[in-house]
């Protein structure tokens, strides 16, 4: 089973709604189960937190139900996700200050969305509801491929 950890800062607003928009997609092609998919942040303050409200109501608005509670990086982490995938170059950078080794591992979102887009999928915790939108509009433009390539490196 192919496995995706979504990374951003600290765990509820960018990664768990990357997480149900992955999972989501996966249900839509009957794929339940085949990848195992999580979310992680770069710190730990929001440990045990469910998404923020924002996030959950405009992702509610699109049928996405979130879930799961904030929990930060774990070394461990790097052996047991197949990719990792970054919402942000800060987070990419604060990822590959962790892992040693698995560099070719851990992306960056934006390598699954089409050029001219941006490089970053901006934080909205501080900005207005929109934000929450814009992340997930950027969500959706970027999990097709993002699905594709697992599924193709599950058939090699």
């Amino acid at each position: 089973m192919k496995s995706v950890l979504f990374v951003c800062w600290g765990n509820i607003c960018r990664s768990p709604a990357a997480e149900g928009v992955l999972r989501h997609a996966l249900a839509e092609r009957g794929l339940e189960g085949a990848v195992d998919v999580e979310s992680a942040g770069t710190i730990s303050y929001h440990q045990g937190e469910p998404p923020d409200e924002r996030m959950r109501q405009a992702a509610a608005a699109r049928g996405w139900d979130l879930q799961g509670a904030s929990r930060p990086v774990e070394t461990e982490d790097f052996d047991r996700f197949d990719l990792i995938v970054a919402m942000d170059s800060k987070n990419l950078a604060d990822l590959q200050g962790l892992e040693g080794q698995a560099a070719a591992r851990v992306r960056l979102f934006s390598d699954f969305l089409p050029a001219g887009s941006p490089e970053d999928v901006p934080d909205p915790y501080y900005g207005g509801e929109r934000g929450f939108d814009r992340v997930l509009d950027l969500l959706e433009l970027g999990m097709p491929s993002l699905l594709e390539e697992l599924l193709e490196e599950d058939l090699d």
